[in-house]
């Protein structure tokens, strides 16, 4: 009876809270080459001058799709008007600037609140829906904000764009020169501060929740956790960087148009996403230089069919994945990439 006991399997005993902090802690922490990688960064304006509209585009674009990230790589929502709050963040920045003040962190500011606001507002269309709910429900939001600026060209220009925006200079200091020097590293900074707090949420009891939430909606529901005012912040929080992208874009060029709401600036958007990687912190600015790099080089070479050969790129990429696409040497091992 005595060796039974000894033998019998004992209980498992509960790991004690500060022995699971670090382990819990771990994914948040800083690697080396993420430094290595945002000090790359940050010199590019200053080792590449000449340069300096190009990485004023691809700062854009990566905010653009980290905002897109927290949506659907981190949420699972889909979307294919994702233009609609980057388009009002432009147009609200740019109105401010030509008719209320020139000073561009207010308008940046500006751009950030009507992104989200449009954001709340139509959260309660996304969250209760299927997936092919929320692809219409999008693009369609993001149609009658084109149409809208249509018509009320006298606001917005219409067709010819909202001209004659003056910006003033940044922090008092620094005006914006025909380079774009001072813009890349406007924008930079702006990519930088975004990401920042977009990493604080990812790896938060609410970025957990999101990713257990994208996995499996039922069982989430389930453990008693508000299913839709989760995607509903997280929708509203995307808006918001999205409607920075815009203000940015606006601020940087002194322009704005129909083009900003057009529907290719969302595809543009998911294209630079699905280059990257959805669900990872690094995909939207991966993805982002990708995209403009490849598209500078190829229309450097063929203006009118530089979509083709984006086109043929994606198809590799979904075809061959994108591990075995950029480490073609595991292509020879048995089992393929790991």
């Amino acid at each position: 009876m005595k060796a039974t006991q000894d033998t019998a399997p004992k209980a498992a005993q509960p790991v004690a809270p500060k022995a699971a902090q670090p382990l819990l802690l771990a994914p948040s922490k800083w690697r080396p080459w993420e430094f290595a990688l945002w000090l790359t960064i940050a010199v590019t304006p200053f080792v590449f001058p000449q340069h300096g509209a190009l990485i004023n585009e691809i700062a854009i674009l990566a905010l653009f799709a980290l905002s897109l990230d927290m949506i659907l790589g981190y949420a699972g929502i889909v979307s294919l008007g994702h233009a609609a709050f980057f388009g009002l963040g432009a147009y609200g920045a740019a109105l401010f600037a030509k008719h209320v003040m020139p000073d561009p962190l207010v308008g940046l500011v500006v751009g950030i609140v009507l992104g989200a606001l449009l954001g709340a507002l139509t959260s309660p269309m996304i969250v209760r829906g299927t997936d092919l709910t929320r692809l219409m429900v999008t693009m369609g939001v993001a149609l009658v904000l084109y149409e809208l600026a249509n018509q009320f060209g006298e606001f917005t220009g219409g067709a010819d764009g909202l001209q004659g925006i003056v910006m003033g200079p940044l922090l008092g200091r620094f005006e914006f020169d025909l380079g774009g020097r001072v813009a890349s590293i406007y924008s930079l900074v702006v990519l930088f501060i975004a990401f920042l707090l977009v990493r604080r949420v990812v790896h938060s009891p609410l970025g957990v929740s999101l990713e257990a939430l994208r996995d499996n909606r039922l069982r989430v529901s389930a453990l008693g956790m508000s299913v839709n005012g989760r995607l509903a912040a997280v929708y509203t929080l995307g808006a918001a960087l999205a409607g920075a992208a815009g203000a940015l874009l606006a601020q940087t060029t002194g322009f704005a148009s129909l083009d900003v709401l057009d529907f290719h600036r969302s595809a543009d958007v998911m294209t630079a996403l699905i280059i990257g990687g959805a669900g990872w912190l690094w995909g939207g600015l991966v993805g982002a230089i990708a995209f403009k790099v490849l598209h500078d080089l190829i229309s450097s070479v063929t203006t009118q069919y530089w979509t083709f050969w984006i086109g043929l790129f994606l198809v590799l990429l979904m075809l061959v994945g994108r591990e075995r696409l950029f480490r073609p040497w595991t292509w020879f091992k048995r089992g393929g990439a790991k």
